[in-house]
C-alpha cells in the first residue's frame, strides 16, 4: 500500500515510485511473455499500443497483489482496465517517445486515468527512462499537440514547445522489477536509447468506473485523425468493484475481443 506520504506526493507532483517490487516470479513471466511477443512481431519492438489486442493474456499481471490495491487508493475502488502497452526501446537505436499528455490520445471522460509503469528492464537516463515535468497535472487541462509522424518516434502527437518547461524535468529510473504510477494529464516523454542496454516497459492503463470508455468519442477520433488503430475496438476489463457511471461496455471470455 502506499503510504500517506506517497499518495501526497501523488497528488502534488502527478507521479509516485512506490515501495514496491513486482514478485520475481511474476516479472519473469513477463520478461518471457513480452520477448516472445516481440520475437513473433519485430515491428512492434519499439512500442506495442495495444497489448490486450494482441493477447489477453496480459490482464492477468494487473492482479498481481499489491498494484490494484495501491491504484485504488488514488482512483478508487472501482476499477477498469482499458489497455496496456509495451515500450521495447531496444539497445542502440530505441526511439524517443515525445513529450506529450496520455489524455491527449484517450477517448475517457471524464477524463482519468492512473498508469502503472513496470520496469521490466533496468530504466536509467543512459537507455532512456520515463522524464516528467513534475506537476503539470494540476490543473487538469489538456495542453497543444501537434501530430509529428517522424519514424524516430514510439508516438505521434507531441506538445508544443512553448506549452512546458523541459528545463523542469524530472528523470524517474526505475530498477528492474520497479514500478512508477502516473496522472493522465502529466507531461512526460524519454530520450532515444543510444545505450547497449535494452529498456522495456510495460504499462497497465487503470481507470475508475465513475468515467466512461467512449467508444463513440474513439471513433470519431480515429475517423478526424486518419489514425492507425482504432480505440473504439479496444476490450476494456472490469477487475474491481462496479461499473459506476453505468454505461461502459466490458470484454466478456465468453464474446469476442
Amino acid at each position: 500500500m502506499l503510504s500517506r506520504a506517497q499518495i501526497d506526493h501523488y497528488a502534488e507532483h502527478g507521479y509516485v515510485v512506490p515501495d514496491f517490487r513486482v514478485p520475481q516470479a511474476v516479472l519473469q513471466a513477463i520478461d518471457e511473455h513480452t520477448a516472445a511477443l516481440i520475437e513473433a512481431r519485430p515491428e512492434l519492438r519499439d512500442n506495442c499500443p495495444a497489448l490486450l489486442r494482441e493477447d489477453m493474456g496480459f490482464a492477468q499481471y494487473c492482479q498481481t497483489p499489491g498494484i490494484l490495491d495501491m491504484a485504488a487508493q488514488l482512483i478508487g475502488p472501482d476499477i477498469a482496465l482499458w489497455n496496456m502497452s509495451l515500450f521495447g526501446k531496444p539497445a542502440h537505436n530505441g526511439k524517443a517517445t515525445p513529450w506529450h499528455q496520455d489524455g491527449e490520445y484517450w477517448p475517457i471522460r471524464p477524463l482519468a486515468t492512473c498508469t502503472v509503469w513496470i520496469a521490466i528492464d533496468d530504466s536509467t537516463v543512459e537507455n532512456g527512462c520515463l522524464r516528467v515535468i513534475k506537476g503539470s497535472h494540476r490543473d487538469k487541462r489538456l495542453a497543444k499537440h501537434r501530430h509529428n509522424p517522424s519514424s524516430d518516434l514510439t508516438l505521434s502527437e507531441e506538445l508544443l514547445s512553448g506549452e512546458f518547461d523541459e528545463s523542469q524535468a524530472v528523470n524517474i529510473e526505475l530498477e528492474r522489477g520497479q514500478v512508477s504510477l502516473h496522472d493522465v494529464y502529466l507531461i512526460h516523454g524519454s530520450e532515444p536509447n543510444c545505450s547497449g542496454k535494452r529498456r522495456r516497459g510495460m504499462t497497465m492503463r487503470l481507470m475508475p468506473t465513475t468515467s466512461l470508455y467512449d467508444r463513440d468519442l474513439a471513433n470519431q477520433r480515429f475517423v478526424q485523425r486518419g489514425g492507425k488503430m482504432n480505440m473504439a475496438e479496444h476490450p476494456v476489463l472490469l477487475l474491481r468493484g462496479v461499473d459506476r457511471c453505468g454505461r461502459n461496455t466490458f470484454f466478456s471470455p465468453a464474446a469476442p475481443a
